[in-house]
């Protein structure tokens, strides 16, 4: 690494705002955000992340552990790491990106380790880095983009991005929750590292994980691609909030009188929970899980086990009910569209990393938690971090530059009344949460739910300014309701079921719909085709 770079210079600070200038400001304080902050500093940028928690322990990777789609550089190996996933991905996937983020998150996998971080090691003495346990993962993270020299800002969400005269992005505002005030940093180039959507469902570390950054790209002319995988649910507890689904492969599930659900189980038989749970209770028991596993497994994650400890059940022996949860883009392939190799977004001077960006680049339509997502994270936090670096020595000086405020719903001003950010929200989740809307797609289903969903964007543009105190929560409803538009128009234009996509009127895959969809627009949703890499389509037709 080379000598930390000066802090991000302060302008001004007042009772109503603090003020910075930095090349790089990064938006988000988790893998994808840290890295994007380290590998921007480490090419001497001045740099500022923002995070709308404490950044280490907020968002989905610091609440548990995570799998790492590590794999070592042995050709074989690499190969049917890569052919194992094209499939399952609907043949979406694009070969030399799958390969760049192995190669990436090797390296990076392999920092860690240098850095500290207690990888364990099999009985032969091999360390194991296809696993991090999430607190020390993402406390050692914070240590390193501190020593880096990075100005962190904790509690303090982006409310909107500044744009200059030509429609680049020079920075970005937000609020100071624990000192009650505003936040501006004028920046040469800005990383989008949020996270993604998954709508306020309870999803452990979840809960900030609202698409912030996607309505603030938006509002800047960002597009999005492959929003249409957006509709994973993972299997949780009813009573708790632990949406760890590996486990569960070790599950019997049966019905409210105790009988075997027939084709129920967390690999490839997850439709078939959601079917019963529309009918009645499900009930799971880890029951095929011998001793060692059972051991294994609360070594592994032991907090998938706090939940039944509380409640004194023993997951091994007793029945417990279980629901599914919506994890929306969290565990979808659906984001940011990305434009070059240094995650780019179609908007000068702005760059994507982690849930935030698309992962259909690796996962094409089908991902899931861990694994591939934390290696993307990896990876395109490093990209991300060198390529707005790069962006912001490339712009040079920018004194004179003047910024221009993108955000909408609940900051400006409309005719009608400020927004309930409360009830909003919940009228989001009647669209996107049940099954027979967002799991099992229909042509009509789905219309009638955009309608109702353009409905509620329309009376939202033509709200008034939000109160202070409502601000953040108006910005996260209204986020999440320009999401559920991106993925329902998404959904409506491919007419067939790939991947994590299901339509009950079109079942089947559908070779004429081996493209990408693309999309944005905020009062008007619209959708475009773009094909896939070449090489898939020899791959799809063998």
């Amino acid at each position: 690494m080379t000598n930390p770079p000066s802090r991000a210079e302060k302008l001004s600070s007042s009772a109503g705002s603090v003020a910075f200038d930095a090349d790089v400001l990064v938006l988000g304080g988790g893998p994808a955000g840290t890295w994007a902050a380290i590998s921007a500093a480490e090419q001497g940028a001045r740099v500022v992340l923002a995070d709308k928690g404490f950044c280490g322990t907020s968002g989905a990777t610091a609440a548990a552990g995570t799998g790492v789609w590590y794999v070592d550089p042995i050709p074989e190996r690499r190969e049917a790491a890569m052919a194992s996933r094209e499939k399952l991905g609907g043949h979406l996937q694009d070969r030399r990106w799958m390969a760049r983020v192995l190669d990436r998150t090797y390296a990076q996998s392999n920092q860690l380790a240098d850095w500290g971080y207690p990888y364990p090691t099999d009985d032969s003495g091999k360390p194991q880095r296809n696993s991090l346990q999430g607190p020390e993962y993402m406390r050692l993270m914070r240590k390193r983009t501190k020593q880096a020299g990075v100005t962190i800002l904790d509690h303090s969400p982006a409310l909107e991005l500044l744009v200059d005269g030509n429609g680049a992005v020079a920075g970005a505002a937000g609020l100071r929750r624990q000192k009650g005030d505003r936040w501006t940093v004028n920046a040469r180039a800005v990383v989008i590292a949020t996270g993604g959507c998954a709508f306020l469902s309870k999803t452990l570390g979840s809960n900030v994980l609202t698409g912030d950054g996607y309505l603030l790209a938006a509002e800047a002319g960002a597009e999005f691609t492959s929003m249409e995988f957006s509709n994973a649910y993972a299997i949780s507890p009813a009573f708790g909030s632990v949406t760890k689904t590996l486990f569960y492969s070790w599950a019997s599930f049966t019905d409210e009188e105790g009988s075997i659900i027939p084709g129920a189980s967390s690999k490839g038989g997850r439709s078939v929970i959601a079917r019963s749970l529309r009918k009645g209770a499900v009930y799971a028991r880890l029951d095929q899980a011998d001793a060692e596993t059972q051991h294994q497994m609360r070594v592994s994650q032991p907090n998938f086990f706090l939940p039944f400890d509380r409640t004194g059940i023993d997951p091994f022996t007793q029945r417990f009910p279980v629901t599914l949860r919506l994890e929306g883009t969290v565990r979808g392939t659906g984001g940011l569209r990305i434009v070059d190799d240094s995650c780019a977004t179609t908007v000068p001077g702005l760059y994507a990393a982690g849930d935030a960006a698309t992962r259909e680049l690796i996962c094409g339509g089908f991902t899931g938690g861990g694994s591939h997502n934390a290696a993307w994270a990896m990876s395109s936090g490093y990209w991300a971090g060198q390529g707005a670096a790069e962006f912001a020595h490339q712009l040079g000086a920018t004194v004179g530059r003047q910024a221009f405020r993108r955000g909408t719903i609940g900051l400006r001003s409309g005719h009608g009344r400020a927004l309930q950010p409360a009830g909003l929200a919940q009228n989001v989740q009647d669209e996107v949460f049940p099954y027979e809307l967002n799991y099992f797609r229909e042509a009509g289903r789905l219309g009638d739910s955009l309608r109702r969903l353009d409905a509620l964007w329309s009376a939202a543009s033509d709200a008034a300014a939000s109160d202070e105190q409502d601000l953040l929560r108006t910005r996260e409803a209204a986020a999440m309701l320009a999401t559920a538009r991106w993925m329902y128009r998404s959904a409506l234009a491919r007419k067939e079921s790939r991947g994590m996509h299901r339509r009950d009127d079109y079942p089947a895959p559908d070779d004429s719909y081996l493209h990408l969809v693309t999309t944005g627009g905020l009062d008007d949703v619209w959708t475009s085709t773009r094909p896939v890499a070449p090489a898939h389509y020899s791959e799809a037709a063998e």
